[in-house]
């Protein structure tokens, strides 16, 4: 199946994920993914969550960690003191909803703003996810509330399903929020301008729509829109140059990774290299150059969740360096990248689904796994492995 990039592995001198995910034949790049023998770091588990979604640093090296089914945790990595940061909105919490991302304001040490996502429900069965900000007040227990809450954008239009919400958050280099908004399962909402389902979103850091916006003339919620055809974004990192790059759970067999192009088309779901899941084709990316196909994809998936784009000094090696959480995949993906390309350089066989990743202060990568069937939900620093 053609693609603009075809994926190369550092460690296996073959072409990587050329079939589909759910094929007998083996996965070259799981085959070839590196084993805790042969990690270059040490993994040291340093706490465990329920259903743990997001995390985000403070100034302080305490963490903010979003669980799930509505439970916000302040967490002292070098204590194991926890402490529960109360005022969290109620969530429509099941299927792929609940309480999402959690981001600092750039500006945090002077205005105490962080920005949260959620699932929220609506009327007759419907859900469609927020984004609020409020000034986070701690307390001498270890704990803290939220204070002044205020939800800045919403989802539109609310729908039916449990699936797909999205709601990664990212403050850019132009000082404003950057939302992911999936398709909730609904496919066509992608390439319709009248919601601001499928779509990467720009906004002011008070909720406000930036004038410069691509389509800011068509009025709301178009004018929220930075880029559209997207299906379920579940990563979204600036490189150092502040080039836009996007991660997201494609279908069947095409997982993506997107260089974001002001006013850009990406395509779903009239275009994808994979397929539906009940068999349907979709036509290739290759088969309309008019929609931005993906820089990388992966048609053995990885199922990406979590990213960030390395710039610490603990593993100068990986400065500049993608790093992408697998869950199906129980996979740390690297991505090597080029300028305007990418490549899957190697690949950590982490054992669990990996939710979130993050740069701690110091330039160690935390790992949130993710809880299913019981099994998984530590927090993990990665180090480099002694001599």
């Amino acid at each position: 199946m053609p693609r603009s990039v075809l994926l190369a592995m550092t460690l296996a001198l073959t072409p990587a994920l050329l079939t589909t995910a759910c094929a007998a034949a083996p996965d070259p790049a799981a085959d070839a993914a590196r084993s805790p023998a042969q990690w270059p770091f040490t993994a040291t588990a340093s706490g465990q969550f329920n259903e743990p979604w997001a995390m985000a640093f403070l100034p302080d090296g305490s963490l903010l960690v979003t669980e799930k089914a509505g439970t916000l945790v302040r967490f002292d990595p070098a204590t194991g003191k926890r402490g529960e940061i109360r005022g969290v909105p109620a969530v429509a919490y099941g299927g792929q909803g609940g309480f999402g991302d959690v981001i600092v304001h750039p500006q945090f040490a002077s205005n105490g703003l962080v920005y949260y996502s959620y699932a929220e429900d609506g009327d007759d069965d419907t859900r469609g996810a927020a984004v609020a900000r409020a000034k986070l007040e701690l307390d001498a227990d270890g704990g803290g509330q939220l204070a002044d809450a205020q939800v800045i954008w919403r989802q539109t239009p609310k729908v039916t399903g449990r699936g797909h919400y999205g709601h990664r958050l990212a403050f850019g280099p132009d000082g404003k929020l950057w939302i992911t908004s999936s398709d909730r399962q609904k496919f066509d909402p992608a390439q319709d301008m009248g919601g601001n389902l499928g779509k990467i979103i720009r906004l002011n850091d008070d909720g406000s729509v930036p004038a410069d916006n691509p389509f800011a003339a068509q009025g709301s919620p178009a004018d929220q829109v930075w880029s559209l055809g997207h299906r379920n974004a579940l990563g979204i990192a600036f490189d150092a140059d502040g080039r836009l790059w996007e991660h997201e759970m494609g279908p069947k067999g095409g997982d993506e990774l997107n260089l974001i192009q002001r006013g850009g088309n990406y395509g779903y779901p009239i275009v994808s290299d994979g397929d539906h899941y009940d068999g349907r084709d979709i036509p290739d990316h290759a088969t309309r150059p008019d929609f931005i196909a993906p820089v990388v994809t992966w048609r053995q998936v990885i199922s990406p969740a979590g990213f960030i784009i390395y710039n610490g000094a603990l593993f100068p090696q990986w400065q500049g360096s993608g790093f992408i959480g697998g869950l199906s995949s129980k996979a740390l993906v690297r991505v090597a990248f080029d300028g305007d390309t990418a490549h899957e350089a190697e690949r950590f066989d982490m054992g669990q689904r990996i939710r979130e990743v993050e740069q701690g202060p110091d330039g160690a990568i935390w790992l949130l796994e993710d809880q299913k069937d019981g099994q998984g939900g530590r927090l993990l620093k990665l180090t480099p492995k002694a001599g």
